[in-house]
């Protein structure tokens, strides 16, 4: 009787240690799905939005990334990109800055370098001048110097073509411009996939790379008379010292496009990229795109 007792405590031992280890194998087996669970997709308020892994292009959020929309400013991340693209490029070479560029803003209301007519300004700082405040007398002045003809007017859509092969060579079916810095006539327009894969493009350009992520910036410039001034600019992307991270790329806004962001930042040697379209205030887009690299660096 003694052994049959024995022998059912035995057993019953060995049940109680094969349950046991069932339970750990299986809370170990919750506690990794719990960990791989994916992190709740973010809302927002701009109508489109995209965000990828620079590394490897992965998509890692989509909200009508492919609808076409007006892009305000951004577009002139595609203007630097052609500039930086020319062939045997001297980022030091001087423009004359023209009255026409002056008028330009004038007549648009449009966010200005506040360029001075007659000042020589090298193209590295009409690049700033470019990206930091947006400037629009700048982009006239790169498409004018870059665009090839006979007349400003030549000049300028012949750059504007420029820009359009550009982003038909990277594959973009849904991005046309007729603007060299978004102020269009109704068909400049793109998509938040699109944008994100010209600004990752863009990105590629340690000189792009280093304008972009630069807060402010005090340049010197030749004056009309053979003296010099100073052109103080700053960076119209509040990411900038305002998300850890932060390393670009560009505000735009506009009646169409209201308020949009190309947006990039790194954490651990890892790059996210990405781009809010048609938000609905200047403090919503800042809001939607750090929400966008917050939940990208999770995944």
């Amino acid at each position: 009787m003694k052994h049959g007792i024995t022998g059912i405590r035995r057993a019953s031992v060995a049940a109680t240690v094969t349950l046991t280890a069932g339970a750990v194998l299986a809370g170990g087996a919750f506690a990794s799905t719990a960990r791989a669970a994916a992190p709740p997709k973010p809302k927002i308020t701009a109508k489109g939005g995209f965000v990828m892994d620079s590394g490897t292009a992965k998509t890692l959020y989509g909200k009508a990334a492919d609808t076409r929309r007006s892009t305000g400013s951004t577009t002139k991340v595609m203007t630097a990109k052609v500039v930086l693209a020319q062939k045997n490029l001297n980022l030091d070479s001087k423009v004359k800055i023209q009255k026409a560029y002056s008028d330009y803003i004038v007549k648009n209301t449009a966010s200005s370098a506040r360029l001075i007519v007659g000042d020589k300004v090298t193209v590295r700082q009409l690049l700033y001048g470019l990206m930091l405040p947006s400037g629009c007398d700048a982009a006239y002045a790169l498409a004018d110097k870059f665009g090839s003809g006979s007349t400003r007017a030549a000049r300028v859509k012949s750059f504007i073509g420029k820009m359009n092969a550009s982003a038909k060579s990277l594959g973009l079916k849904n991005t046309h411009f007729d603007s060299f810095d978004g102020i269009g006539s109704g068909s400049n327009y793109s998509t938040p996939r699109d944008l994100t894969k010209i600004a990752a493009s863009a990105m590629k350009n340690s000189t792009f790379r280093t304008v972009v992520k630069t807060k402010s910036t005090k340049q010197k410039v030749t004056t009309k008379s053979g003296g010099y001034r100073y052109m103080s600019w700053s960076n119209t992307n509040p990411l900038l010292g305002g998300y850890s991270g932060a390393i670009g790329v560009k505000t735009g806004s506009g009646p169409s496009a209201k308020y949009c962001l190309v947006f990039a930042a790194t954490r651990k040697g890892r790059t996210v990229i990405g781009t809010v379209l048609t938000s609905s205030s200047a403090a919503n887009r800042t809001s939607d795109a750090k929400k966008l690299l917050d939940y990208a660096f999770k995944k």
